[in-house]
């Protein structure tokens, strides 16, 4: 961190911190509410592929590490400011519990998060829903039990055959497209809660299949900060490496060739640096 504004107290220049992408007083009742995500002074991180960039409400929203972390820890620790925080709002939304079955819908850099979360909430199955090789690869690495290519219909067969009909404990939807909402209520069983972290696009929600079968809903945008303390102490232990999701780095000034990168499925995620 470069500078400080002169009414800034937790943090100084020269530390190294965490900057959640949605910023927060953590002061106000919904902060306090573990909500930090709608805060009602809300800012967000604008121009992050840049040198710098400003951060509103630094006092509640930055989390500084003790002391200069290891340039190994770096990805893990930038996954933490959303990707990794996304995964587990999933998970948490989903009510992931220790011996329950979890369903991941995605395999980007936030389902594969999810799950590490899941697995590290206790769920005893992790199933993820992926179709790209590299992607399962590290699905697998984060404790993903088992893996399903097919999608649609056959995706969600697929998934009522491995739990004996049931269906999932807990969902998380970390897609946003409509096809990945009807396959998490799909997969479902009765009782259980869907956990969408997906930016919507083009959904509807089921509210008759909600309503006839009780699942439920929950989620949105995740409260980064909320969670922030808890997962830096899970990446400070060598409990977590979310940072895995970046399989690829490259310049500053090569950004764009990152977003094809990943629009292409060539890489999860992209890591640049100065």
């Amino acid at each position: 961190m470069e500078e400080v504004g002169a009414d800034v107290r937790s943090v100084r220049p020269g530390e190294f911190v965490i900057v959640p992408f949605c910023h927060c007083d953590n002061t106000c009742p919904h902060c306090r509410a573990g909500m930090t995500a709608v805060c009602d002074n809300l800012g967000f991180t604008v121009g992050g592929q840049a040198e710098y960039t400003k951060v509103y409400e630094a006092d509640g929203s930055l989390v500084a590490t003790d002391g200069m972390p290891d340039a190994a820890l770096i990805p893990s620790l930038l996954a933490l400011t959303d990707v990794m925080a996304t995964g587990w709002h999933a998970a948490v939304s989903a009510r992931v519990r220790p011996g329950c079955t979890a369903v991941v819908v995605g395999d980007g850099a936030v389902g594969l998060c999810g799950v590490l979360a899941a697995v590290q909430l206790g769920a005893e199955r992790v199933v993820a829903m992926s179709r790209h090789e590299p992607r399962q690869q590290i699905a697998r690495r984060f404790g993903a039990t088992d893996i399903v290519v097919e999608r649609g219909e056959e995706g969600e067969q697929r998934i009522l055959d491995l739990t004996d009909g049931v269906g999932a404990d807990a969902v998380l939807e970390c897609v946003g497209t409509d096809q990945a909402m009807r396959t998490a209520f799909a997969i479902a069983r009765p009782g259980s809660t869907v956990g969408f972290v997906g930016v919507p696009h083009g959904v509807e929600v089921p509210v008759r299949e909600m309503f006839s079968r009780n699942v439920g809903l929950a989620g949105g945008m995740a409260p980064v900060r909320t969670y922030l303390p808890d997962l830096l102490d899970l990446v400070g232990q060598g409990t977590i490496d979310p940072g895995l999701v970046f399989d690829l780095t490259l310049p500053l000034d090569e950004v764009a060739e990152g977003y094809r990168a990943m629009d292409e499925r060539r890489a999860i995620k992209v890591l640049l640096q100065p």
